[in-house]
This record gives structure tokens, C-alpha cells and sequence, in this order.
């Protein structure tokens, strides 16, 4: 049961081991570790969501706490809601984009603050598993449920309020993977009618019956890039399963990668907000802190991890920060990741750069990256420190943010555990292409060498 409590969220397949009687016990561990106030819950559009999130909600209040319910919403609007309903913490209950087995919980506190391992799951966890063997405490007094109406059209208002004016129309693909951006992606286009969408999977299914609600899989990528070029669209947009990431495409299909579009969309930050902090992820091209370096800005590098990139986005008083994996960080959503607040900016360049989006990236296109490369390994950490003693040992700088990064002149590699699998994920760019392939050649062979 261990296996479900995780470095940025509680998850697992359903209904072994994650069920509703277990909903209701972390519910109660979860009420008794948080400070009093309204708790706040929704939850996506998997078949069990309603009835993990009911059991929560009763967990949550045998612990005293009231709960205020807004139903079906994305992860990313929960956040909204916490802070616009100002309650003391929110659960958005989700599996993000993992297949339709299997669910969860993303916990945040006041002002929308995430919870992970570290800072409470693991506490959480603690408390579930001793009621195991000592029986769950008897309720306090019970807490009340609210049940709020309408809370989708005032999120719409409110994200409306960052779409600069729309000069030119444009045609936009978007994938919703039959995922929780199907929840408001067309009310959000029928409030801009000088927007025309056209829909892929829009219809909320939590089988998944298309692809994939991982848009960082180039395969759940493909039908919105044909359908982009069929339509003639001037920019794609895929969502993944609870809405929280959005993977882009330009006017041709090309893929683009989520480091770069940070890079770009810094760019259009730093022109509102000179000398402004950017975050990225330190498995980013080198091109984003070098792009944000030249226009003023200091680039901050940040560890993989919602959690982790939330959290230092406040330390840092970032206006903006980007992950590899498509989640953008916006300090207008309350040091967020939103999908639609990534959508709604790129539609905001568009208005502002009439070139098509493929010319807009391509100074950006300066690198040679392999992208993530995964590899099962039988001690992550045996490799990664015979790894250290071979590069670093030959000249390369090493630093351990997060797993081993070793930096050379005109290349660097990063491995680290996956927080989610049992994976060792590497990440690797070259100056040029051909020194990417071979020194990705010698690490692949390396690794598996040590596995």
C-alpha cells in the first residue's frame, strides 16, 4: 500500500489497492493533519472519481472539517478555487494522466500551496497505515457540506480576464484526449467566437478511448498534428488527462518541445516584466536560461516536479516557469500549473507576432537534445554514482539538484530515479547533432553496462 503515496500526490489503481474505504481513511489522516478551515474537493471524470471523492469528503469530515464540493472540475481549476473560495486546503481527486484504472489525490494547502512527500503525504501515509493495526479513531464533530453551483463560468470569467484582445482570428486544434479539458475548452471557445476551434476527443471519457492523455508521448501527439495541417490551423494544443499540462504544435504539425516553448514564452514575460525571475526544469535545453539571460532576466534552474517547481516559484518570486513534461508555472494563477493560462499566452503571441509559430521558434532550435530515454535498472543509485566517477572523473562539472547532472563545454547528461516508476530517465544535449549521438551512444551503452 506504500506504493500509492508519492512524491508529488497519492495514486493508485482502483480498487486495489485505492478504494473507497481507503479514500475514507486518508480522508480522515488527511483532516487530521490540516490545520482547521473549509477544505475544499473536486474531482475529474474517471467512472470511481465521485465515489473516491464522496468517501473522501466523509473522511474529511469526521475529522471536524467542513467541505466546500464543486463537482466535476480540471485539476488546475481547483487551484483557482481554492484561492477564490479562500479555503485552508483542496483536494483535486485525480490520476492525471494515467490510464483509466487507476486514480488519486493532489493535495494543496491555502493559496493553493502543494502538499508532496515531504511536506505531508508522508505524514499522511504514516497515519493511515498505524489505524491499520489500531483501528481509525471514533469521529469528532461532524463537519458540514457545501455544495457549490457555477464555479466553472466564474473560472471562465476570470481566465478570460488574461486573453489580450483578439486582433486576427485564428484556427486552434486542441486535444482534449477525452480528458478534463473537455470540461471547459468549448465554453472557453464560445466566449471568442473570433476563435474557431477545431475539436479532437473533446467528450469526457475516463477510459480513454482514443489514445493516451499523456501529450508528452509523441504517439498521443499525431492526431492533433494531422488534424492541425488538414484544418490549416495556426496553432495545436493538447491537454493531458486532468488538464494541467498542454503539449503545442505549430501550423505545420511540428512538434514543439516544452523547454523551447518556455524559452518563447519567457520572452513575451519579460517584455511585461523586465528583469523578471523564470524557472526551468534541469532537463532543459540550455537555450532557456541563455534566452533569459539576454533579455534581462534571471533564469532559475528547478528540480523535476510540480511540487518542487511550485514551491520554489514562491521562494523566488518567479513570474513564470516551464517543465519538460508541458506543466507552465504562471504567478497570475497563484504559482500554478495551467494548461488553459498556457493556451490562452499562446494565443496572446499570436495576436502580437503574426509570422506562423514555426518561424516564431526556430532561433530557439539551437541545440541537440535526445529527449527523456528510459532505462530499468536494478540500483538506480549504484548507476548513477558509477556514472559521476566515469564523467565526472574525465573533466565534466557534476551537481546533484536532482539525480546527476554532469556539464561539459558543448555537452551535458542528466539521470535521476523516476519519482513515478521504477525508472532511471536520462536526458542528454549536444552542441551539435553528431556529438549528441555519439555521446548519447557511450551513456545508453554505460547505463546498460551497470544495469
Amino acid at each position: 500500500m506504500a506504493g500509492i503515496y508519492k512524491a508529488y500526490d497519492i495514486r493508485g489503481t482502483v480498487p486495489d489497492p485505492l478504494n473507497p474505504e481507503l479514500a475514507a481513511r486518508i480522508g480522515r489522516a488527511l483532516g487530521e493533519w490540516l490545520p482547521p478551515g473549509e477544505v475544499l474537493v473536486s474531482h475529474d471524470m474517471r467512472t470511481h472519481s465521485p465515489g473516491l471523492a464522496d468517501a473522501l469528503m466523509g473522511g474529511l469530515m469526521d475529522a471536524g472539517h467542513d467541505v466546500c464540493f464543486i463537482g466535476l472540475a480540471a485539476t488546475p481549476m481547483n487551484y483557482w478555487a481554492n484561492v477564490h473560495y479562500g479555503v485552508a486546503a483542496s483536494v483535486s481527486v485525480t490520476a492525471s494522466h494515467n490510464p483509466g484504472q487507476y486514480n488519486g489525490f493532489k493535495i494543496s494547502l491555502a493559496q493553493a500551496r502543494p502538499v508532496g512527500y515531504d511536506t505531508g503525504i508522508g505524514e499522511i501515509e504514516a497515519l493511515v497505515n498505524r489505524w491499520e493495526t489500531e483501528g481509525v479513531p471514533a469521529p469528532k464533530p461532524r463537519g458540514t457540506l457545501r455544495r457549490v453551483e457555477g464555479a466553472l463560468e466564474a473560472y471562465l470569467e476570470a481566465m478570460d480576464a488574461h486573453l489580450a484582445p483578439i486582433t486576427r482570428p485564428l484556427k486552434v486544434g486542441v486535444d482534449c484526449a477525452n480528458g478534463m479539458g473537455g470540461h471547459f475548452i468549448g465554453a472557453f471557445f464560445d466566449r471568442h467566437p473570433e476563435l474557431t476551434p477545431v475539436p479532437l476527443f473533446w467528450e469526457l471519457d475516463g477510459t480513454f478511448p482514443n489514445h493516451e492523455a499523456d501529450p508528452l508521448k509523441a504517439e498521443n501527439i499525431r492526431p492533433l498534428a494531422e488534424a492541425v495541417k488538414a484544418h490549416s490551423c495556426d496553432l495545436g494544443a493538447a491537454f493531458d488527462g486532468d488538464a494541467d499540462r498542454c503539449m503545442f504544435v505549430d501550423e505545420g504539425g511540428g512538434i514543439i518541445p516544452s523547454d523551447l516553448l518556455t524559452g518563447l514564452l519567457a520572452e513575451d514575460i519579460l517584455k511585461k516584466h523586465p528583469g523578471a525571475t523564470i524557472l526551468y526544469d534541469l532537463r532543459s535545453s540550455k537555450v532557456v536560461p541563455e534566452t533569459v539571460t539576454a533579455l534581462g532576466g534571471e533564469p532559475v534552474r528547478g528540480r523535476v516536479g510540480h511540487a518542487f517547481m511550485k514551491a520554489l516559484m514562491r521562494e523566488r518570486g518567479a513570474r513564470f516557469g516551464g517543465e519538460l513534461s508541458g506543466h507552465y508555472y504562471f504567478a497570475e494563477c497563484a504559482n500554478t500549473d495551467s494548461g488553459l493560462m498556457a493556451l490562452i499566452s499562446m494565443i496572446n503571441r499570436l495576436q502580437g507576432d503574426p509570422r506562423p509559430l514555426s518561424e516564431q521558434i526556430a532561433h530557439l532550435r539551437k541545440y541537440h537534445a535526445t529527449g527523456e530515454v528510459n532505462f530499468r535498472v536494478g540500483d538506480s543509485q549504484a548507476v548513477i554514482r558509477a556514472l559521476e566517477s566515469k564523467y565526472a572523473g574525465a573533466g565534466g562539472q557534476a551537481d546533484h539538484l536532482d539525480g546527476l547532472t554532469v556539464t561539459f563545454a558543448d555537452w551535458w547528461f542528466n539521470v535521476r530515479p523516476s519519482n513515478t516508476e521504477p525508472l532511471l530517465r536520462l536526458n542528454l544535449e549536444a552542441d551539435t547533432e553528431p556529438l549528441m549521438r555519439e555521446h548519447m551512444a557511450k551513456v545508453k551503452a554505460a547505463i546498460e553496462a551497470l544495469a
